[in-house]
């Protein structure tokens, strides 16, 4: 526990915030913006005296109860939150991620690119929302159940539907790719939803476990240009564009075809005629 920055950090986050912020009147007798260290304590459901000592520097170090009433208290977002524990001298509590749930920003976002291949994917890589000409260029992606939703599963499992989006000659490019992006989500929680994903792999894939075992990690970058195979219209020349939600940890990913090309024709008969 830092006393100090503890402190600190508790003093700066109750001056910034109104009473109106959190439903409280104003009252006409404030000489300074900001709540009352009564106040927060009262929203914290804490004694104004217990407060009062830790942001004196002289209190008791706060169980990690006391820090949640306060993040609560104080309106902390995540990250702020996170850092509080930090001071507090506990490690941060584990965020729960709903994966299969778009947020409603990332909804407008994807709303207003009705014209464009978009498609929101989760850390693991399964897609969660696609736009019509997304789904005219790529499939379906949505509709997959079981390990199947993760593209790759699919990739290493022999897919045909995702084989078949890239010429052959890209294959052992784009299962590196795809090894490597796994790594990412297993390596922040090895244990959780990309530690089964791995082991399934492990066990139905030696291209997987060959590729597994060469440790990759940042092979590519979704910006590289990425040629695409539709089966009516033939090859595509695609750049993509990553829009990252930290918080629901979920990547929008928009394709895009250089003005002028032949392929931005294409994406635009996709738009125009969909799936």
């Amino acid at each position: 526990m830092d006393r100090a920055l503890l402190a600190d950090f508790l003093r700066a986050r109750r001056e910034v915030l109104q009473p109106e912020d959190v439903g409280l009147p104003h009252g006409q007798r404030r000489r300074t913006g900001g709540l009352r260290r009564e106040e927060v304590a009262a929203l914290a459901g804490m004694s104004a005296d217990y407060y009062s000592r830790i942001e004196q520097r002289r209190g008791p170090a706060p169980s990690e109860r006391m820090l949640v009433a306060l993040a609560r208290a104080l309106r902390l977002s995540l990250s702020e939150r996170d850092h509080l524990f930090v001071l507090g001298g506990i490690p941060a509590l584990r965020r729960i991620v709903r994966d299969d749930h778009v947020g409603p920003t990332m909804m407008r976002i994807v709303t207003g690119l009705s014209n464009v291949p978009a498609i929101v994917l989760s850390r693991f890589g399964e897609a969660l929302l696609q736009t019509r000409p997304a789904v005219a260029l790529l499939g379906d992606f949505t509709r997959h159940s079981g390990p199947s939703r993760y593209p790759v599963y699919r990739w290493f499992t022999g897919d045909p539907q995702v084989r078949g989006l890239y010429p052959v000659e890209d294959h052992s490019l784009r299962g590196r790719v795809f090894a490597a992006e796994i790594r990412d989500a297993y390596t922040a929680d090895p244990t959780g939803k990309a530690g089964e994903i791995v082991a399934a792999l492990l066990e139905a894939s030696s291209e997987f476990a060959e590729i597994w075992r060469l440790r990759e990690v940042g092979v590519t970058r979704h910006q590289d240009l990425k040629r695409y195979l539709h089966p009516e219209l033939g090859e595509l020349e695609l750049c993509s564009e990553m829009l990252v939600d930290p918080e629901q940890r979920q990547t929008l990913l928009v394709l895009t075809a250089a003005p002028g090309s032949p392929s931005q024709g294409k994406l635009q008969f996709l738009a125009a005629v969909g799936p």
